[in-house]
């Protein structure tokens, strides 16, 4: 079986590669870098996108070789290591595609990307707050479902649509939509806080100033675990996967399954699992099935040098899907829900796409980032790091989904007055589907 690590950065940071030792271009992190070094760069970003991006039917009117050449003066002209960052993070976003990008290395992130304790979100075309962490900020009156008028007294839209969406790398408008509003709307220098002015609930607008806080800060604010279990009235077991990053959220559905096989139904939640290696989905998958299934079909580009001097067109080696056996020790037989949404990403995508062409449920809620494939990760000058998406999975019968979305069957998109009241439409509505 194949292992795809489809993952999702979700603060945008990697760790180097692992081989940046013995990589001349993998230079560390300095606040300028010299004129060749950061040439170097682009080049490096360009030619490892040249030959080995997956996806360039999805952009047909991308000229890559032109954009290189359009870079190079704002490249010589960059004054620092972030604009060189921007110049690249802005190229690299052309590719519409979330599992190709340049990322900032760690010494910097807390100069650019820190966040204050709360969460935003586009809800119903409105920019509003979806999570708040700290008790100080509701306290000032910053409760889910304030409506997010202007970010230092810019327009919202406009700040998003010109400050932070030119640089997201995403493979649908949903990906964008998070990676802009969710992700990085409110990031900026860890020193300023960000001015927002805000709508209540009740139409009265004032405006707050809001400390932003360091990626370590936020990480212990966060209180979502990779595997939550807990039974619903009527019987019916709910289970959030939250991530694939290691096996956790595997190994504790096994460990727990003697009490999910007691439940009449199983809703398992992806909504918030932004990726890792598919084989970990597949895993739960398999408790859910007596028979083989298959997971994706793929493709990756077959590039031979010696073709391209004789004229001949590039070829494509392409993957069948593989068999993922059944657990063999583990079957639940009764009705299965999954909840998924534009967070839905990446391996987690892998596993909604097994679990549909099993047929062995419905999925419920909103479509899929739409983007997955086994990134390819290379160092950049300056302590820089990128990757560059290579391989396309399909459904197992070929049917696309990157840069379109894994569609529900039962479509339901939270609203505002669901921030407002604390519901959880989705959750209600698969529920309700139990019920029927």
């Amino acid at each position: 079986m194949k292992t795809t690590f489809a993952t999702l950065a979700f603060f945008g940071l990697f760790t180097a590669v692992a081989s940046a030792a013995q990589d001349p271009l993998a230079t560390p992190y300095r606040p300028s870098l010299s004129e060749d070094e950061r040439i170097a760069g682009l080049s490096r970003l360009w030619a490892e996108v040249k030959f080995n991006f997956a996806n360039f039917d999805l952009v047909p009117d991308l000229d890559w070789d032109a954009l290189y050449l359009a870079n190079l003066p704002r490249v010589r002209q960059a004054r620092s290591t972030v604009e060189y960052y921007r110049v690249l993070a802005e190229m690299a976003a052309k590719l519409r595609d979330g599992h190709s990008g340049v990322y900032l290395p760690a010494e910097i992130a807390d100069e650019i990307q820190a966040r204050p304790g709360l969460r935003a979100d586009l809800v119903e075309d409105r920019v509003v707050v979806a999570r708040v962490y700290l008790d100080s900020l509701r306290s000032q009156g910053i409760q889910p479902g304030v409506e997010i008028l202007a970010i230092d007294g810019i327009p919202v839209k406009q700040y998003a649509e010109t400050r932070i969406a030119p640089y997201e790398s995403a493979s649908t408008p949903q990906d964008l939509a998070v990676r802009t509003y969710v992700y990085h709307l409110l990031a900026g220098p860890l020193s300023t806080p960000v001015e927002l002015t805000l709508r209540s609930a009740s139409g009265e607008t004032f405006q707050r100033k809001v400390a932003r806080m360091s990626a370590e800060e936020r990480s212990k604010l966060s209180t979502a675990s990779d595997f939550e279990f807990r039974m619903l009235p009527g019987n019916i077991a709910y289970v959030a996967l939250n991530e694939f990053e290691d096996e956790a959220a595997a190994k504790q559905f096994e460990d727990r399954f003697a009490e999910i096989a007691k439940a009449d139904a199983l809703i398992l939640d992806v909504r918030l699992n932004g990726g890792g290696s598919s084989d970990i989905g597949y895993r739960v998958l398999s408790c859910l099935t007596d028979k083989p299934f298959h997971n994706s079909r793929w493709r990756t580009r077959d590039y031979r040098p010696a073709f391209r001097a004789w004229g001949r067109p590039e070829g494509t080696f392409k993957g069948d899907p593989d068999d993922v056996q059944p657990s063999g020790t583990r079957l639940f037989t009764k009705p299965v829900f999954v909840l998924i949404g534009p967070r839905t990403y990446s391996a987690a995508e892998d596993f909604a796409v097994a679990f549909d062409a099993m047929k062995r449920g419905t999925l419920v809620g909103e479509p899929t980032g739409g983007s997955t494939g086994q990134p390819l990760m290379f160092n950049l000058p300056g302590g820089l790091t990128a990757r560059v998406c290579t391989k396309r999975d399909t459904y197992p019968d070929g049917k696309e989904f990157v840069g379109i979305g894994v569609q529900p069957q039962v479509r339901v998109k939270p609203t505002i007055a669901d921030l407002r009241t604390g519901r959880d439409t989705v959750l209600e509505a698969a529920l309700g589907l139990v019920r029927k």
